[in-house]
């Protein structure tokens, strides 16, 4: 049999998926929309919709909220875990602001009163149908261009691709070695995922702001991070990013915690990108830390506008300088010049400086040169499973 074009599938009466526990209020919708010359597929049982749902095979879903066993946000959730593209509408027989506000936040493409007026039905899924094609052609364009086309497209999928990102969360280590010799003077924890739909840590972080989720994200990282060192004999650091979030969550204060046997070994990272302005009692809170003998470091030195602001909040045991102000450093006078005032001012304050993102060895020479402390970068190692091996 001679394969179908791609213009001849979209011509194709689209598939649409009806869950509703009411099997005449789900026959009446099949016949409007089989009138409009759409293929309807009812369900009178959500949890063989959901198995249904996993081919692929529908542009859209249509399903009723209230049903036994399994309701239409939850249906909605569980899909999500597979597909991010197809819209939902969803149908209430009883209208209330909490519940079409729940389905709003969750990203439901409409929200219909039962039984849904045809006019009304139809406009709704003309631009679901359309929607669900946009997407799915912005989504091959993304992949073509080698980029990564599986990111959520509303909060429900957000929520249950977080939820995988958590679940398969690991860290990876990066040494950080002393300019004198190359010897490891500590590991930075950078997360990690086997998740597809939030694939780096710029990805998770966002999704866990999103949704309010920052404090469950640094709590899963901060209980993972230390358990490497735990144990170990050495000496050798733990550096560990913190989002200033974090230093609104006590648990962070807790000595019975893995980090917390390890205070005397970790360095909290504070990006400069973000302001603790916003931060009720950071100072406060720091300050505390600090009594339970953890070090902090300034991260991304050079890399926004908050650095007097973080300084005094702070008062770092270390500054990371940027990666945008190591690279090329042998090659620009300016970052020079730049990178000395920072290795003059900070060794008068009894600061460490930490190149970050050193790639080359004319890089790793040249920092050497203008007096920073510590390195770190690929030219060093990447960041792996513990402990990866150092270039020196």
């Amino acid at each position: 049999m001679k394969a179908k074009s791609k213009l001849e599938e979209q011509n194709e009466p689209l598939r649409i998926m009806i869950v509703d526990d009411d099997v005449e209020m789900g026959r009446m919708i099949a016949r409007k929309l089989k009138s409009d010359a759409y293929t309807p597929e009812l369900f009178d049982d959500p949890r063989e919709a959901l198995k249904a749902a996993r081919a692929g095979c529908h542009a859209l879903l249509i399903t009723d909220i209230i049903m036994p066993g399994l309701d239409g946000i939850e249906l909605m959730r569980q899909i999500r875990r597979f597909d991010f593209d197809v819209p939902i509408i969803l149908l209430t027989g009883m209208p209330s602001i909490e519940t079409a506000k729940k389905a709003v936040e969750l990203g439901a493409f409409r929200y219909l009163t039962k039984p849904p007026e045809s006019n009304e039905l139809l406009s709704a899924v003309r631009k679901a149908a359309f929607a669900h094609r946009i997407s799915k052609i912005r989504r091959e364009a993304v992949a073509l261009q080698g980029g990564h086309g599986y990111s959520p497209a509303d909060l429900a999928g957000l929520d249950v691709a977080l939820d995988y990102a958590l679940e398969s969360l690991w860290m990876a280590y990066q040494p950080i070695v002393r300019a004198a010799d190359g010897s490891v003077f500590a590991y930075e924890s950078l997360m990690r995922t086997q998740s597809e739909a939030l694939p780096h840590p710029g990805a998770i972080l966002s999704a866990a702001e999103t949704l309010g989720r920052l404090e469950e994200l640094g709590r899963r990282v901060r209980e993972i991070a230390p358990l490497p060192f735990v144990g170990q004999g050495n000496d050798t650091m733990l550096f560990l990013n913190l989002h200033p979030r974090d230093l609104l969550d006590e648990k962070l204060l807790d000595w019975d915690t893995a980090l917390g046997t390890l205070s005397t070994r970790t360095v909290l990272e504070i990006t400069e990108r973000a302001s603790l302005d916003k931060v009720p009692n950071a100072s406060e809170t720091i300050a505390y830390l600090r009594a339970q003998r953890y070090r902090i470091a300034l991260d991304d030195l050079g890399s926004g506008y908050a650095g007097l602001t973080s300084f005094a909040a702070l008062e770092p045991d270390f500054v990371k300088l940027d990666v945008a102000l190591v690279r090329d450093v042998d090659a620009n006078k300016t970052k020079q010049k730049l990178i000395r005032s920072v290795v003059v001012l900070c060794r008068d304050m009894q600061i460490q400086v930490v190149a970050e993102g050193v790639e080359t060895s004319s890089e790793r020479d040249k920092c050497l040169e203008l007096g920073v402390d510590l390195l770190q970068g690929f030219f060093i190692a990447r960041p792996g499973k513990p402990f990866p091996q150092i270039n020196w």
